[in-house]
């Protein structure tokens, strides 16, 4: 069975606190976006390996082991001993390191594929559940519609937001941005006016007032980030912001805008949504 699981954009994104269990308290807005990468998971007849792991596409860095698809299923299957051995692929399409959630996106897949394949029966709080315990960003792909997000991200909100009126450009410079690194960065720190207000705002409002608190540290290392954010409001985007940690950024255009060639896809990679 296959999934074509989808990454995320924040719209903005203030880190309040710092936690006693190490992670911070964050106020976020997850909205998902079509960029995809491909998992399947297939039964397979040979039961003396649990499960296997291949990939293609975007080269998936590291072991095996520590794969986050390759955790979601030894998660399930500490769970449920008599799960079957499997043979999970991964498309990588989505970028790694990049503010989008692809990993997450695709574990968070993983889980889904095992309970339809074997008919697991969990109940979406219980995938969420799950989810939970191998990433932040994870539990919002189980619910994958636009979301107001606390705690350290995995207490989830649905909302009413639709941008199917505007194309988003996705541009991945291709630097690698430590998250642990960007949160030392930062001094955590409630803020006047709440994310949730914001972005009920009309949207020619969030270019003033809707901040991701990474961008400040993140571009004053790495001034080409700025270059590129400016540039997407020089080209005509409505609202333009890093995701996550980065280092990729969006710029949200005008319908009409989307057929231009902007000069950032020149030299970066752009994926239009």
């Amino acid at each position: 069975m296959i999934q074509f699981p989808n990454c995320k954009i924040n719209l903005g994104l203030s880190i309040i606190a710092k936690r006693n269990d190490g992670y911070h308290e964050l106020e976020t807005v997850f909205y998902p976006v079509g960029l995809k990468d491909v998992v399947e998971v297939i039964r397979v007849s040979d039961q003396s390996a649990s499960v296997e792991f291949t990939s293609t596409g975007i080269e998936v860095p590291g072991e095996v082991s520590n794969n986050l698809c390759v955790k979601a299923y030894n998660l399930l299957k500490a769970a449920y001993p008599a799960l079957p051995a499997v043979k999970i692929h991964l498309h990588k399409h989505i970028p790694m390191g990049a503010g989008l959630g692809g990993g997450s996106s695709d574990a968070t897949a993983v889980l889904k594929l095992l309970n339809q394949v074997f008919s697991l029966s969990l109940t979406q709080a219980q995938l969420i559940n799950y989810a939970a315990q191998l990433g932040s960003d994870c539990p919002f792909f189980v619910l994958d519609t636009p979301c107001h997000a606390t705690g350290r991200g995995e207490i989830l909100n649905p909302i009413q937001l639709d941008l199917s009126n505007y194309s988003i450009a996705l541009i991945h410079p291709g630097l690698h941005i430590a998250t642990s690194w960007a949160f030392q960065q930062l001094v955590p720190h409630k803020k006047e006016k709440l994310i949730s207000t914001i972005i009920t705002q009309d949207i020619q409002t969030w270019k003033q007032e809707l901040v991701n608190d990474f961008e400040a540290p993140i571009f004053s290392a790495h001034p080409v980030l700025a270059e590129i954010k400016e540039m997407l409001y020089s080209q005509g985007a409505i609202y333009a912001s890093m995701s996550g940690s980065g280092s990729s950024l969006f710029g949200i255009f005008p319908k009409a805008q989307a057929s231009n060639k902007h000069l950032v896809s020149d030299k970066y990679r752009t994926d239009w949504i």
